[in-house]
């Protein structure tokens, strides 16, 4: 049998909280097509994410990854930060 690898997902997006023990609060956004006037609406997501190292502050531009439940509502995990706050 063959092992397939499993692809898991990743979003980018901005710190907007990191009072939590390495815990960060992501918000990613994202333009959806009205769907009766055509014009493009930005809509965003929060998502839960493990900082183990508490190394993110707010501001920071951060990749996140997918993983198993970690907690009731944590269920991403931090790759990298791509950009720091100034």
């Amino acid at each position: 049998m063959s092992e397939q690898k499993v692809i898991k997902r990743t979003l980018t997006g901005k710190v907007i909280s990191d009072k939590m023990d390495k815990t960060i609060t992501v918000k990613v956004e994202r333009q959806v097509k009205h769907p009766i006037y055509g014009k493009f609406i930005k809509r965003s997501t929060k998502v839960h994410a493990h900082d183990e190292t508490n190394e993110c502050k707010m501001g920071d531009t951060v990749t996140v990854i997918e993983s198993r439940p970690l907690s009731k509502s944590k269920s991403w995990q931090l790759v990298e930060v791509v950009e720091r706050a100034k």
